[in-house]
């Protein structure tokens, strides 16, 4: 497969872009300077004395704290299983990740794991995969207009509907802002439709007064935050509600509404049950997140790709489309987390801890 990147300028960049190449397990985060090679790895497969799977983990970011807990799993698991993992992170740029996962590709990984960046650009990954016999298991997010081999995630529908369907238990009229993820992350699409499942009938309805309505290039904390700061100038009357769609953006715009004096009277949703969100539930600016248990969803990942590896049958839930193929697919359950029931989710499985929590 041909690229318009040459392979030198590739691996150029990425050796030039700090945090690009990010830890990783049993291997050296860095390309060899000699020629010990990717076809020496890929002979070896990083083992001594006898061949493991060797499974890539291609991540979108670091630059969120819940990503570090997806790595760490994925890779402790992967490890149990009798596997290596090598895990890359591209932190929001499109080639680099192209150039990671055709690294990987290179050394020999029998797994692609990939968080895309850009679901439909990511397509260009899988085609590079399997033209090396290589199987590709779209995580968390979707990646679209390819033949995925398979897909695990959240029920990503699922939570818009629990973050607004939580939201509206606060305030069901008056002027509501949506606040979206990235269009390019399919995810950011599913939550919104979720979100919409709820709300469209109070809009019908004329309850609802629906003033803002967007995605947000990058999930951008800070340009949510401006988003929401203009909204509110421009307006001039408050917003009486935000579904928003993660937690970064979630304090971004809590920090614009606490300008107004809204923080705490306005309802604002978010996802991931980050460690300051859930301090801002216990505090009371945020209303709700959504939790998704990390450790389920990288551990059922890493159990799938051994046995992808492993050339064994994988058991899945469900099939979905994503333009080109149905995707066999594993969808896990999103909880709703208030500060109502934090001790029975987040801290009964040690997500985080009680003095993470209230020790500020």
């Amino acid at each position: 497969m041909q690229f318009n990147i040459s392979k030198i300028f590739v691996l150029s960049l990425v050796l030039l872009l700090p945090l690009v190449f990010v830890g990783c397990t049993n291997s050296s985060s860095q390309p060899d300077k000699e020629t010990k090679t990717s076809q020496a790895i890929k002979n070896t497969k990083l083992t001594t004395g006898e061949e493991k799977p060797y499974i890539g983990f291609v991540l979108d970011t670091l630059e969120e704290e819940r990503w570090y807990k997806d790595k760490e799993q994925f890779e402790e698991k992967v490890n149990e299983l009798g596997g290596n993992a090598k895990t890359l992170a591209a932190n929001g740029n499109e080639e680099i990740q192209l150039a990671q996962a055709e690294l990987l590709i290179e050394e020999g990984v029998d797994v692609l794991v990939v968080v895309p960046y850009n679901a439909d650009a990511a397509s260009a990954i899988v085609e590079m995969a399997h033209e090396n016999d290589t199987k590709v298991i779209s995580y968390d997010r979707l990646i679209t207009n390819a033949n995925v081999d398979y897909y695990i995630s959240f029920d990503n529908e699922k939570v818009g509907e629990l973050q607004a369907a939580e939201i509206i238990k606060h305030k069901d009229e008056g002027n509501f802002a949506y606040v979206g993820g990235a269009e390019t992350d399919n995810n950011a699409v599913l939550v919104r439709k979720g979100a919409m499942n709820v709300l469209q009938p109070l809009i019908d309805q004329g309850k609802i007064n629906l003033i803002y309505d967007n995605f947000t290039d990058g999930w951008d904390p800070q340009l949510a935050e401006d988003n929401i700061r203009s909204v509110l100038n421009e307006a001039g009357e408050p917003i009486n509600a935000v579904v928003t769609a993660n937690d970064g953006m979630a304090g971004g715009v809590i920090n614009a509404l606490t300008e107004s004096d809204l923080a705490g009277d306005t309802p604002v949703s978010g996802q991931d049950a980050s460690l300051r969100a859930i301090q801002r539930v216990v505090e009371g600016t945020q209303t709700m997140t959504v939790y998704k248990p990390i450790n389920k969803l990288a551990s059922r990942a890493a159990e799938i790709a051994i046995q992808t590896a492993n050339r064994e049958t994988v058991a899945t839930d469900t099939t979905i489309d994503n333009g080109m193929v149905e995707v066999p697919t594993i969808l896990l359950d999103p909880v709703t987390v208030t500060s109502e029931n934090i001790d029975d989710t987040i801290i009964k499985d040690n997500y985080l801890t009680e003095e993470e929590i209230y020790e500020q």
